[in-house]
């Protein structure tokens, strides 16, 4: 299992290559939040699956979903998105088919250490002077805004806007928003549960669950792949017990049965 960088995958999407010669390639387009899991993932499958050898290409979901856009024939074979926004947006193009959700995550603010004002809670949130957020078209930051939406409901109509007017920056990734926060050069963010690591100079603070959205994640396997068996075997393996034990290790939740 290699990884693709995403320039590298502009290269390959656009000038049409041949794919190397020996075990078949397995190109993956995965949301940032999903890097750690897959890299183990990749490496299970590859196991289960000797003749193929999976690569994976790493950014926001948003991000990848343009590149899915502008690619050539053959040059990813499966999209793993952190929503459902972007996998619809591709699904009604015609570009990706048969998406299923294979796992879900939880957001929370992270709070850099030490910080003044102190934030102890969810709810002090309307006192955090530099905030720092995904944006909007982001799988997490539109999460960060729907989170803040319901918050409002039973908070007040200005809990949302106050938090929303400390705002000083808006990221690409969720990666992003948490570096900055660890960094010090904002005081809360809010990422995903899975991000955050012991090492992180950061606090995690749980979201009620009057305001808590998850986060759904799908996979679909691209239209125009050059193999569409294995990127189906792929994205069906995604919610087999080997996979889902390797993503709950990884703190991500299960697939909601009810849902899609």
């Amino acid at each position: 299992m290699r990884p693709l960088a995403p320039l590298l995958v502009v290269l390959v999407a656009l000038s049409g290559c041949k794919r190397s010669a020996g075990p078949q390639e397995l190109i993956v387009f995965a949301a940032a939040s999903l890097q750690t899991a897959f890299a183990e993932l990749g490496l299970a499958f590859e196991r289960a699956h000797p003749d193929v050898t999976v690569r994976f290409a790493f950014a926001g979901s948003q991000a990848l979903r343009t590149q899915i856009e502008h690619a050539a024939d053959g040059a990813v074979d499966v999209f793993a998105s952190a929503d459902w926004r972007t996998i619809d947006a591709l699904e009604a193009s015609g570009r990706v088919e048969a998406p299923m959700t294979f796992a879900r995550n939880e957001p929370v603010v992270v709070v850099r250490r030490n910080a003044q004002p102190a934030l102890p809670d969810f709810d002090a949130l309307p006192r955090v002077e530099r905030l720092v957020l995904a944006a909007p078209e982001v799988p997490i930051g539109a999460y960060a805004r729907t989170i803040l939406q319901r918050a409002s409901r039973t908070r007040g109509e200005s809990f949302g806007a106050t938090v929303l007017a400390r705002l000083v920056s808006n990221e690409l990734d969720t990666r992003q928003v948490l570096a900055k926060v660890a960094l010090g050069e904002a005081d809360a963010g809010i990422v995903y549960r899975t991000d955050v690591r012991p090492t992180d100079a950061v606090a995690v603070l749980t979201i009620p669950a009057d305001a808590l959205v998850l986060a759904s994640y799908p996979a679909a396997v691209v239209t125009r792949s050059d193999t569409p068996a294995q990127a189906r075997a792929f994205v069906d393996w995604l919610r087999g017990a080997d996979a889902q034990a390797i993503l709950r290790r990884h703190g991500f939740l299960p697939p909601d049965e009810a849902a899609r």
